[in-house]
């Protein structure tokens, strides 16, 4: 969808409160992805990451381009369970700068969140 008011500013997948990304200037800035509720740490991460890999598709990036992730979970014991998925995700020799912290997140059964900001291809 392309901002009438700025044409130069498109919005992928935009509700009445947010958007999925939004793609500006060669940079697509994703809403935080997560995984299915009741699920492992594990098994959020990979949903959240597939969802990263869709949204990145829709704006014309992908993985390989990901400038930098921050990953919230909500309890720093599971950094090793998710960061199983992550090193197996993350496209090697293209790791991009990543903060990962603890917060309560919109839902008690949401276990991780993953937020990324990408380049586009050219």
């Amino acid at each position: 969808m392309t901002d009438a008011t700025n044409p130069d500013i498109r919005r992928i997948d935009t509700g009445p409160r947010m958007s999925d990304a939004v793609v500006y200037n060669g940079m697509v800035w994703l809403a935080g992805q997560v995984g299915t509720p009741g699920k492992s740490v594990a098994e959020q991460t990979a949903d959240a990451l597939a969802e990263v890999d869709a949204l990145l598709e829709k704006a014309g990036s992908d993985r390989s381009r990901i400038l930098q992730a921050i990953i919230w979970l909500a309890d720093m014991a599971d950094f090793a369970e998710m960061n199983s998925v992550w090193d197996k995700w993350v496209v090697p020799g293209h790791t991009p700068a990543r903060a990962t912290g603890e917060a309560k997140l919109a839902s008690p059964e949401y276990r991780v969140e993953v937020i990324v900001t990408a380049a586009v291809k050219p």
